[in-house]
């Protein structure tokens, strides 16, 4: 067995992520066979959305699946089965949007989700969501969406709970975490142009980017830095990782020996900067501890392989929306999407780019990126590019 999942990590991603699909099954098989799998448990429950439509999420600490058992049409309560899940006692809370209140409880075989609806409904979809982008827990999602207009009544009192502070019902996180990282600072000044130090120039466009996007009231913005303070390259990873960051762009100027030479350029991670990924994993780390019956390091390897994958994917998508908006407010370079190794691009989870706003070392790029009035017009398309990034759920929740 070890010998072929060390094998799948050389073969085609799309190969290897449906060997991976049929290995995951057989074991599931295996496991059935020499016995029941350990039940999961409920962490939490979330609501996202409106009376229109809402999303209701039940975070597990292992994998499970759910059946429908009554849809609410009778009488305006949804049942759902959760087979293999166990709760102590009842857990109950209000809800959000179209669930008025939930209660999850004992069933036969496992646990009962009831939830009371605010109106007429229907079950879009549900679906299981493994560990991933930040999250450490399986997240058992249902998709509800509203059947007809729903009147905006009061929610009568909720009942008193028998849930602990631990799996309390909490709000679905809805604005998207933007961590933006001004380039060097402090004892790092950064390159020098003829006027001012990159790490100056980059700190005044971070801070004006991070009020840009707060206005859109669509984003939490996380700065790396506020201030002129050296932050180790490694720690604005980590920042980012443990914002639960949905997209990280670090900001510079970029230098040369040639000052004719200007341009705009991003950065991605390179194929070779993958293999660098252990400078901000630590030892505990989720995505080397796969939450699989076989703790196999060849399997947490191909697991973090395809994470990397994926995350490269979704930065290459945003660095093209990027260069298309910057390049409208300034001289791109020739070659302007690049890939290297930098650090800060290296968290295996969380799509990143290394942005160089233009050569500080050309007097035309320096007094674009020190005049307020262009450097605005640059944060503007930063942003633009980030709102459209979202709009099209390149990354959804």
């Amino acid at each position: 067995m070890r010998r072929v999942l060390i094998g799948l990590a050389r073969m085609g991603w799309v190969r290897a992520v449906l060997i991976v699909g049929a290995l995951t099954l057989a074991g599931v098989a295996v496991a059935t066979a020499q016995g029941p799998a350990a039940p999961a448990g409920v962490q939490k429950v979330r609501f996202g959305g409106d009376r229109t439509e809402t999303r209701v999420v039940i975070d597990l600490d292992r994998a499970s699946a759910g059946k429908l058992l009554a849809d609410g049409q009778a009488d305006q309560r949804l049942v759902m089965a959760l087979p293999n899940v166990v709760v102590s006692g009842g857990l109950q809370g209000s809800g959000q949007g179209l669930v008025k209140r939930w209660v999850i409880d004992e069933g036969s075989g496992g646990a009962r989700l009831r939830l009371d609806l605010a109106g007429r409904a229907e079950v879009r979809r549900r679906f299981l969501l493994p560990p991933g982008d930040g999250a450490t827990a399986y997240r058992y999602v249902i998709d509800l969406r509203a059947l007809e207009p729903v009147p905006v009544v009061p929610a009568p009192p909720a009942r008193a709970t028998l849930v602990s502070a631990s799996v309390k019902a909490a709000p679905l996180r809805l604005k998207k975490v933007i961590v933006i990282d001004a380039g060097h600072g402090g004892k790092d000044p950064g390159s020098l142009g003829a006027n001012v130090y990159e790490k100056d120039v980059t700190l005044a466009a971070a801070k004006a980017l991070k009020a840009r996007l707060e206005r859109t009231g669509r984003f939490q913005v996380v700065l790396t830095r506020e201030t002129d303070t050296f932050i180790p390259l490694e720690s604005r990873v980590q920042i980012a990782r443990r914002a639960d960051a949905d997209l990280f762009i670090s900001m510079h100027a970029d230098s040369g020996p040639d000052t004719s030479t200007r341009g705009a350029s991003v950065y991605t991670l390179s194929e070779k900067g993958t293999d660098r990924v252990g400078l901000v994993l630590d030892k505990n780390d989720w995505l080397m501890k796969a939450n699989m019956p076989s703790r196999d390091r060849a399997v947490s390897q191909i697991l973090l392989d395809l994470s990397q994958r994926a995350t490269k994917n979704r930065s290459a998508a945003f660095a093209q929306l990027l260069l298309d908006r910057v390049g409208e407010e300034t001289t791109l370079l020739r070659r302007s999407h690049r890939d290297a190794g930098f650090i800060v691009l290296l968290a295996p989870d969380v799509p990143a780019v290394l942005l160089e706003m233009g050569f500080i070392t050309n007097p035309d790029d320096e007094a674009f990126l020190t005049k307020k009035a262009s450097r605005a017009r640059l944060v503007d398309a930063v942003a633009d590019s980030i709102e459209a990034y979202f709009s099209a759920d390149v990354r959804k929740s």
